[in-house]
């Protein structure tokens, strides 16, 4: 096999040698062509030039060609719309004949939308017998475009994930007649106010406009939609008053319940909760980067403004946590780096895995954040709170981590 393998390969090699040898015997040619025929000129075999010639039925083609073009982009919208609509939301039917807002995917410019009925695919109208009572975890997942959702009537369950990370919603607004929620100025409660649900994470951009702080310059004179700090325009008695008027949120004297992610990623500053709260979900006020300071407030008369102006009704205020909450929810306070004090008082018996981390951080070799968590319990008392993991925030100590100090049997501020 191995010697037949050799002898084609010199044959091969023979053949093209001898190719070679004949391709540059060959003698040169040349195409000789006029001048004045350079643009016309047929070499025979081929076809001849068409330069300033016209084509047989020209126009002919031209509408045909137009036609395709019609029929193609038409069907193009037709199955575009179709796919929108069927891929814009997604439903699930439910057994007492009402249906579930599984997923809604904005198409890219929908900044308003009515969650009351389902969308009908073939139509993109409105199929009223086909009401949507529940709105799934997710639902308005990391959203970028929206700015208004108005809920309808029939809605009876929210899930507290369901408009997780939608940056630019401003308001959430619910139907008068709708028996199990409401909304206090576009900020989500239950129909009883015992439970604030949502508070949208742009609400602030609403309060900017309805205010008048709509206006903001920075030292250049360009628009500014925020103020997170002072400039050389806008000093600590503006910024002072800013915070009051717009980052400044009273949560009703009615509530008991902060429910899960209800002030995730808000620019509150100051947030006040009625003592009467025994429960913060988890994530609760999840990486809330603005929040300054945790108040708890007595009253002697129901509160439902929640502006600035309500403070002056109240009875008592005093720093951090309400006297009589029982259970901080896991990741509840997770990243609050501008608290510098937190008190937990005696009556909580459970703390959720990473409810205060990365509440403390080192800058310039200094601690800053919560860099000690003052506890009204004693040492032996506090022990049979039920703790998960990481529920202290650590920072970096030398060559590995510690947590904060517990100072036990504190007097709250």
């Amino acid at each position: 096999m191995k010697k037949k393998q050799k002898k084609t390969k010199v044959k091969d090699d023979f053949l093209t040698q001898e190719a070679m040898e004949e391709q540059e015997a060959a003698a040169a040619y040349t195409l000789d062509i006029p001048d004045d025929e350079i643009w016309t000129y047929q070499i025979e075999g081929l076809q001849a030039p068409h330069i300033n010639q016209p084509f047989k039925n020209a126009t002919t083609k031209k509408i045909l060609v137009i036609l395709v073009l019609i029929v193609a982009i038409g069907m193009a919208m037709y199955f575009s719309v179709r796919a929108v609509h069927s891929d814009t939301y997604e439903y699930k039917a439910l057994e007492d004949g009402t249906y579930e807002l599984v997923k809604f995917s904005n198409p890219g410019d929908i900044t308003d939308i009515v969650v009351d009925y389902v969308v009908d695919i073939e139509t993109g109208e409105k199929d009223t017998t086909k009401p949507i009572s529940v709105i799934d975890e997710y639902a308005f997942n990391c959203d970028e475009k929206l700015n208004t959702i108005s809920i309808g009537k029939d809605v009876k369950s929210i899930d507290g994930k369901s408009i997780y990370s939608c940056w630019w919603v401003q308001n959430v607004w619910i139907d008068d007649e709708n028996p199990y929620y409401c909304d206090i100025d576009g900020v989500i409660y239950n129909k009883d106010l015992t439970e604030v649900v949502f508070y949208p994470n742009d609400h602030d951009k609403y309060l900017r406009a309805k205010l008048g702080y709509d206006n903001l310059v920075d030292d250049a004179g360009n628009p500014m939609e925020e103020l997170f700090g002072t400039t050389e325009k806008y000093d600590e008695v503006f910024l002072t008053e800013y915070n009051k008027q717009i980052r400044t949120y009273v949560i009703p004297s009615t509530v008991t319940k902060i429910g899960q992610l209800a002030f995730a990623y808000s620019n509150i500053t100051d947030l006040y909760i009625p003592e009467g709260v025994k429960t913060m979900e988890s994530m609760a006020v999840f990486k809330n980067t603005e929040l300054r300071n945790i108040y708890s407030y007595t009253t002697d008369s129901d509160i439902t403004d929640v502006t600035y102006n309500s403070i002056a009704s109240m009875k008592s205020i005093y720093n951090s946590l309400p006297e009589g909450l029982e259970y901080i929810g896991s990741d509840c306070l997770y990243y609050c780096r501008n608290l510098s004090y937190i008190y937990i008082p005696s009556s909580v018996t459970y703390i959720g895995h990473h409810a205060l981390w990365d509440a403390v951080y080192k800058e310039d070799k200094e601690l800053k954040g919560v860099t000690v968590i003052n506890v009204g319990a004693d040492e032996e008392t506090f022990s049979n709170v039920e703790t998960g993991d990481e529920w202290r925030p650590k920072y970096n100590y030398m060559l590995f981590n510690k947590s904060v100090n517990i100072n036990y049997s504190a007097e709250r501020q």
